[in-house]
Protein backbone atom coordinates (compact mmCIF):
# COMPACT_ATOMS: atom_id res chain seq x y z
CA UNK A 1 0.00 0.00 0.00
CA UNK A 2 1.35 3.40 -0.95
CA UNK A 3 1.79 6.24 1.54
CA UNK A 4 -0.87 8.16 -0.38
CA UNK A 5 -3.45 5.39 0.09
CA UNK A 6 -2.57 5.06 3.78
CA UNK A 7 -2.89 8.81 4.12
CA UNK A 8 -6.39 8.84 2.63
CA UNK A 9 -7.54 6.05 4.97
CA UNK A 10 -6.39 7.61 8.24
CA UNK A 11 -8.18 10.18 10.41
CA UNK A 12 -6.60 13.60 10.87
CA UNK A 13 -5.10 12.89 14.32
CA UNK A 14 -3.50 9.68 13.09
CA UNK A 15 -2.12 11.49 10.07
CA UNK A 16 -0.50 14.08 12.30
CA UNK A 17 1.05 11.35 14.44
CA UNK A 18 2.28 9.50 11.36
CA UNK A 19 3.72 12.73 9.97
CA UNK A 20 5.55 13.42 13.23
CA UNK A 21 7.08 9.95 13.31
CA UNK A 22 8.18 10.18 9.67
CA UNK A 23 9.88 13.52 10.33
CA UNK A 24 11.62 12.08 13.39
CA UNK A 25 12.75 9.06 11.38
CA UNK A 26 14.21 11.23 8.64
CA UNK A 27 15.84 13.63 11.11
CA UNK A 28 17.57 10.86 13.02
CA UNK A 29 18.48 8.61 10.11
CA UNK A 30 19.59 11.10 7.46
CA UNK A 31 23.26 10.79 6.49
CA UNK A 32 23.98 8.19 9.20
CA UNK A 33 25.17 4.63 8.57
CA UNK A 34 22.88 1.69 9.30
CA UNK A 35 23.21 -0.86 12.08
CA UNK A 36 26.64 -0.86 13.70
CA UNK A 37 28.04 -4.07 15.22
CA UNK A 38 29.43 -2.42 18.35
CA UNK A 39 32.55 -4.09 19.69
CA UNK A 40 34.10 -1.10 21.41
CA UNK A 41 33.16 2.47 22.21
CA UNK A 42 35.91 3.47 19.80
CA UNK A 43 33.85 2.09 16.92
CA UNK A 44 32.11 5.46 17.05
CA UNK A 45 35.26 7.20 15.81
CA UNK A 46 34.78 6.02 12.23
CA UNK A 47 31.04 6.67 12.40
CA UNK A 48 31.67 10.21 13.63
CA UNK A 49 34.21 10.99 10.91
CA UNK A 50 31.93 9.71 8.15
CA UNK A 51 28.76 11.31 9.52
CA UNK A 52 29.81 14.75 10.83
CA UNK A 53 30.95 16.72 7.81
CA UNK A 54 32.67 19.62 9.58
CA UNK A 55 34.57 17.66 12.18
CA UNK A 56 37.71 19.03 13.79
CA UNK A 57 41.04 17.16 13.92
CA UNK A 58 42.66 17.53 17.34
CA UNK A 59 46.33 16.56 17.78
CA UNK A 60 47.11 13.91 20.38
CA UNK A 61 48.36 16.39 22.98
CA UNK A 62 45.12 18.38 22.79
CA UNK A 63 43.07 15.20 23.11
CA UNK A 64 45.00 14.29 26.26
CA UNK A 65 44.64 17.82 27.66
CA UNK A 66 40.85 17.73 27.27
CA UNK A 67 40.74 14.31 28.95
CA UNK A 68 42.47 15.90 31.95
CA UNK A 69 39.94 18.74 31.93
CA UNK A 70 37.17 16.15 32.03
CA UNK A 71 38.73 14.42 35.02
CA UNK A 72 39.14 17.74 36.82
CA UNK A 73 35.54 18.80 36.11
CA UNK A 74 34.07 15.56 37.46
CA UNK A 75 36.30 15.71 40.52
CA UNK A 76 35.30 19.32 41.23
CA UNK A 77 31.62 18.41 40.84
CA UNK A 78 32.10 15.38 43.10
CA UNK A 79 30.64 13.10 40.41
CA UNK A 80 31.85 9.49 40.38
CA UNK A 81 31.40 7.81 37.00
CA UNK A 82 30.22 4.22 36.95
CA UNK A 83 31.13 2.01 34.01
CA UNK A 84 31.95 2.75 30.39
CA UNK A 85 30.07 5.66 28.84
CA UNK A 86 30.14 8.59 26.43
CA UNK A 87 30.44 12.20 27.59
CA UNK A 88 29.77 15.42 25.68
CA UNK A 89 32.43 18.05 26.39
CA UNK A 90 32.10 21.70 25.32
CA UNK A 91 34.88 24.29 25.40
CA UNK A 92 33.24 27.71 25.68
CA UNK A 93 36.52 29.61 25.18
CA UNK A 94 35.81 32.32 22.57
CA UNK A 95 38.95 31.15 20.76
CA UNK A 96 37.80 27.52 20.56
CA UNK A 97 33.99 27.09 20.58
CA UNK A 98 33.93 23.34 20.05
CA UNK A 99 31.89 20.29 21.14
CA UNK A 100 33.75 17.02 21.68
CA UNK A 101 32.69 13.44 22.32
CA UNK A 102 34.78 11.30 24.67
CA UNK A 103 34.41 7.65 25.55
CA UNK A 104 35.35 6.54 29.04
CA UNK A 105 36.28 2.89 29.49
CA UNK A 106 35.20 1.01 32.58
CA UNK A 107 38.76 1.23 33.92
CA UNK A 108 38.64 5.04 33.74
CA UNK A 109 40.70 5.54 30.57
CA UNK A 110 39.47 8.40 28.35
CA UNK A 111 39.40 8.25 24.54
CA UNK A 112 38.69 11.10 22.14
CA UNK A 113 36.00 10.20 19.61
CA UNK A 114 35.40 13.36 17.60
CA UNK A 115 34.83 17.11 17.68
CA UNK A 116 32.93 19.76 15.75
CA UNK A 117 32.51 23.54 15.90
CA UNK A 118 29.85 24.86 18.26
CA UNK A 119 28.47 28.17 19.49
CA UNK A 120 27.97 29.07 23.14
CA UNK A 121 26.73 32.18 24.93
CA UNK A 122 28.18 35.55 24.07
CA UNK A 123 28.20 38.89 25.81
CA UNK A 124 25.28 40.87 24.50
CA UNK A 125 22.09 42.60 25.46
CA UNK A 126 19.11 41.60 27.56
CA UNK A 127 18.85 37.87 28.36
CA UNK A 128 22.29 37.00 26.99
CA UNK A 129 24.13 34.58 29.29
CA UNK A 130 27.60 33.12 29.31
CA UNK A 131 27.15 29.37 28.98
CA UNK A 132 27.73 28.05 32.52
CA UNK A 133 30.73 25.93 33.45
CA UNK A 134 30.41 22.58 35.17
CA UNK A 135 28.90 19.10 34.91
CA UNK A 136 25.25 18.80 33.87
CA UNK A 137 23.14 15.64 33.87
CA UNK A 138 20.75 14.76 31.05
CA UNK A 139 17.66 13.38 32.82
CA UNK A 140 14.09 12.48 31.98
CA UNK A 141 13.07 15.02 34.62
CA UNK A 142 13.64 17.59 31.86
CA UNK A 143 12.16 15.92 28.81
CA UNK A 144 13.68 16.65 25.43
CA UNK A 145 11.54 17.82 22.54
CA UNK A 146 11.71 18.25 18.77
CA UNK A 147 12.12 21.40 16.72
CA UNK A 148 8.88 22.47 15.09
CA UNK A 149 10.67 23.97 12.11
CA UNK A 150 8.97 27.35 12.42
CA UNK A 151 10.76 30.62 11.79
CA UNK A 152 10.74 33.45 14.30
CA UNK A 153 10.06 37.11 13.56
CA UNK A 154 13.55 37.40 12.10
CA UNK A 155 13.01 34.49 9.71
CA UNK A 156 15.40 32.23 11.63
CA UNK A 157 14.98 28.54 12.51
CA UNK A 158 16.30 28.82 16.05
CA UNK A 159 16.29 25.07 16.73
CA UNK A 160 17.06 24.04 13.17
CA UNK A 161 14.91 22.05 10.76
CA UNK A 162 11.74 20.32 11.85
CA UNK A 163 12.42 17.13 13.78
CA UNK A 164 15.81 18.08 15.18
CA UNK A 165 16.11 16.96 18.80
CA UNK A 166 16.57 19.54 21.55
CA UNK A 167 18.56 18.07 24.45
CA UNK A 168 17.24 19.78 27.57
CA UNK A 169 19.37 20.04 30.73
CA UNK A 170 16.86 22.08 32.68
CA UNK A 171 17.10 25.35 34.58
CA UNK A 172 20.62 26.24 35.71
CA UNK A 173 22.37 29.28 37.12
CA UNK A 174 23.96 31.35 34.36
CA UNK A 175 26.06 34.50 34.38
CA UNK A 176 24.15 37.49 33.03
CA UNK A 177 25.95 39.74 30.56
CA UNK A 178 23.55 42.65 31.10
CA UNK A 179 22.41 44.81 33.99
CA UNK A 180 25.73 44.69 35.80
CA UNK A 181 26.16 40.92 35.62
CA UNK A 182 25.32 38.47 38.39
CA UNK A 183 23.58 35.10 38.33
CA UNK A 184 20.11 34.23 37.07
CA UNK A 185 18.28 31.11 35.99
CA UNK A 186 18.58 30.14 32.33
CA UNK A 187 17.48 27.08 30.36
CA UNK A 188 20.47 25.04 29.23
CA UNK A 189 19.93 23.18 25.97
CA UNK A 190 22.04 21.55 23.26
CA UNK A 191 20.46 21.82 19.83
CA UNK A 192 20.90 22.28 16.09
CA UNK A 193 20.38 25.69 14.53
CA UNK A 194 19.34 27.39 11.30
CA UNK A 195 21.20 25.41 8.59
CA UNK A 196 21.50 28.35 6.22
CA UNK A 197 21.96 31.38 8.47
CA UNK A 198 23.53 30.18 11.71
CA UNK A 199 25.16 26.78 11.18
CA UNK A 200 27.83 28.28 8.89
CA UNK A 201 28.78 30.56 11.80
CA UNK A 202 29.45 27.77 14.29
CA UNK A 203 32.88 28.24 15.80
CA UNK A 204 32.14 31.65 17.33
CA UNK A 205 30.33 32.59 20.53
CA UNK A 206 26.89 33.65 19.29
CA UNK A 207 24.05 32.20 21.38
CA UNK A 208 22.10 33.48 24.36
CA UNK A 209 23.54 30.73 26.55
CA UNK A 210 22.53 27.47 24.87
CA UNK A 211 24.94 25.29 22.90
CA UNK A 212 24.46 25.13 19.15
CA UNK A 213 25.91 22.17 17.27
CA UNK A 214 25.83 21.02 13.62
CA UNK A 215 22.71 19.16 12.51
CA UNK A 216 24.66 16.01 11.65
CA UNK A 217 26.24 16.04 15.12
CA UNK A 218 22.73 16.39 16.58
CA UNK A 219 21.56 13.38 14.56
CA UNK A 220 24.53 11.34 15.79
CA UNK A 221 23.75 12.06 19.46
CA UNK A 222 20.09 11.24 18.81
CA UNK A 223 20.40 8.10 16.68
CA UNK A 224 22.94 6.36 18.92
CA UNK A 225 21.60 7.56 22.27
CA UNK A 226 24.97 8.88 23.36
CA UNK A 227 23.47 10.96 26.20
CA UNK A 228 20.43 8.79 26.85
CA UNK A 229 21.45 6.64 29.83
CA UNK A 230 18.55 7.96 31.93
CA UNK A 231 16.13 7.42 29.04
CA UNK A 232 17.43 3.86 28.60
CA UNK A 233 16.87 3.14 32.29
CA UNK A 234 13.31 4.50 32.06
CA UNK A 235 12.63 2.45 28.91
CA UNK A 236 13.77 -0.68 30.77
CA UNK A 237 11.16 0.13 33.44
CA UNK A 238 8.44 0.24 30.81
CA UNK A 239 8.23 4.02 30.22
CA UNK A 240 7.83 5.21 26.64
CA UNK A 241 8.89 8.55 25.15
CA UNK A 242 7.46 10.08 22.01
CA UNK A 243 10.67 12.06 21.47
CA UNK A 244 12.74 8.92 20.84
CA UNK A 245 12.75 7.91 17.15
CA UNK A 246 11.64 4.33 16.40
CA UNK A 247 14.77 3.48 14.42
CA UNK A 248 17.30 4.61 17.05
CA UNK A 249 20.13 2.16 17.66
CA UNK A 250 21.73 3.13 20.98
CA UNK A 251 25.21 1.92 21.76
CA UNK A 252 25.82 -0.20 24.90
CA UNK A 253 27.57 2.80 26.48
CA UNK A 254 24.97 5.56 26.66
CA UNK A 255 26.11 8.40 28.89
CA UNK A 256 24.29 11.21 30.66
CA UNK A 257 26.75 14.04 31.20
CA UNK A 258 27.46 17.34 29.51
CA UNK A 259 30.68 18.95 30.73
CA UNK A 260 31.39 22.61 29.95
CA UNK A 261 34.90 24.01 30.38
CA UNK A 262 36.80 27.13 29.39
CA UNK A 263 40.37 26.52 28.24
CA UNK A 264 40.98 30.30 28.45
CA UNK A 265 43.13 30.38 25.34
CA UNK A 266 45.21 33.41 24.53
CA UNK A 267 45.27 32.38 20.85
CA UNK A 268 43.00 30.38 18.59
CA UNK A 269 44.46 26.86 18.12
CA UNK A 270 45.23 25.78 14.57
CA UNK A 271 42.73 22.90 14.72
CA UNK A 272 39.78 25.10 15.69
CA UNK A 273 37.49 26.35 12.97
CA UNK A 274 38.49 29.79 11.67
CA UNK A 275 36.05 32.52 12.59
CA UNK A 276 33.47 33.13 9.83
CA UNK A 277 33.90 36.20 7.68
CA UNK A 278 31.13 38.65 8.49
CA UNK A 279 28.96 39.82 5.66
CA UNK A 280 25.51 41.13 4.97
CA UNK A 281 23.84 37.90 6.09
CA UNK A 282 25.92 37.81 9.26
CA UNK A 283 24.94 41.36 10.10
CA UNK A 284 21.27 40.48 9.74
CA UNK A 285 21.59 37.42 11.98
CA UNK A 286 23.58 39.41 14.54
CA UNK A 287 20.47 41.47 15.21
CA UNK A 288 18.28 38.36 15.57
CA UNK A 289 18.32 37.09 19.18
CA UNK A 290 18.46 33.31 19.34
CA UNK A 291 18.95 30.63 21.93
Amino acid sequence: MSFASVRSALPVNSLRLLSTWLIMWLAAASALPGEVAWQSGLDLVAVFESSVARHLSLPADEQAAYAKRLEAAFAQADVVLDGAQYVLLVDRSPRVQAALIYWREADGAWHHVGAAPASTGKRGGFEYFLTPLGVFEHRVDNLDFRAEGTRNEFGVLGYGNKGMRVFDFGWVQGERTWDGGGKSLMRLQVHATDPGLLEPRLGEAASKGCIRIPADFNRLLDRYGLLDADYEAALARGTSFWVLPPQRTPTPWSGRYLVIVDSERAQRPSWARPLPVRGATGAKVERAPQC
